[in-house]
């Protein structure tokens, strides 16, 4: 399976006066969002991460240096970061159109490891990492499911009839055929001039159109998306002790 990372971004909303580090950059417990990362995936054996890059992206290489983890990932620079997440997804489409299951990851979310073991061990080769019990707002990514399916997907809900709407933690699992249909997507979206939307809008198409999508629920279990500063107060303070120690490498 190959990760695709998402860490092209500035960061505004986080520091709208200012120059903010990349958020893949944040330290907690002193180890920054990137480390926690990485360490998950080679606790699971994900070894093949592409990482894509835009804001203060030589601060990215530096912590890849230093970690000593430029051979696991590869980066790919997005020249129109300050203007579109979609053309960063769309850096990402010779990942997803690789003929392997992808792991998708936002880079800005501080989590438990037991939230990425959920989706990992998922029955369904297409799944999205939801949350039942998050407090939906104007910014939430809704997951709207109706008889146990995915019927909206989008921080601006259509649909009309569903049985309950979660967050979307911004983590998702594609299978060879759901990830090559998002390449293909991506590429129509551009070809037509459509990036000015956000990214999740193709992800969306893919996963409306699918058969079927699954769902991994980590109710309960602690994260945070980090994009404001009350976000970065809530994650010290709130999520950070909630963490559980990742377990050592199985022998």
């Amino acid at each position: 399976m190959r990760v695709a990372i998402l860490a092209a971004g500035i960061g505004t909303r986080l520091d709208p006066a200012g120059n903010p580090p990349p958020k893949v950059l944040l330290r907690f417990g002193g180890e920054t969002l990137l480390k926690r990362h990485l360490d998950m995936l080679v606790r699971y054996g994900l070894c093949d991460l592409t990482l894509v890059v835009g804001h203060r992206a030589d601060e990215i290489h530096s912590e890849l240096a230093a970690l000593g983890a430029t051979d696991m990932v590869c980066t790919r620079f997005n020249p129109d970061f300050r203007d579109s997440s979609l053309l960063s997804l769309w850096t990402l489409r010779e990942v997803f159109a690789g003929g392997e299951p992808v792991l998708y990851m936002d880079a800005d979310v501080l989590y438990d490891w037991r939230l990425l073991a959920r989706l990992l061990e998922s029955p369904y080769a297409d799944c999205l990492l939801i949350d039942r019990s998050a407090e939906l707002t104007e910014e939430s990514l809704k997951v709207c499911v109706r008889s146990g399916r995915v019927v909206d997907f989008h921080k601006s809900v259509e649909a009309r009839v569903y049985d309950y709407a979660a967050e979307w933690i911004g983590f998702a699992r594609f299978g060879p055929a759901s990830a090559a249909r998002l390449a293909d997507t991506l590429q129509s979206y551009v070809a037509a001039g459509r990036t000015d939307v956000i990214y999740e809008e193709p992800m969306r198409d893919v996963i409306l159109e699918a058969p079927a999508f699954g769902l991994a629920d980590a109710t309960g279990l602690p994260w945070i998306e980090i994009d404001f500063p009350d976000d970065l107060h809530r994650a010290q303070s709130e999520i950070l002790p909630r963490l559980v120690r990742l377990p050592p490498m199985p022998r």
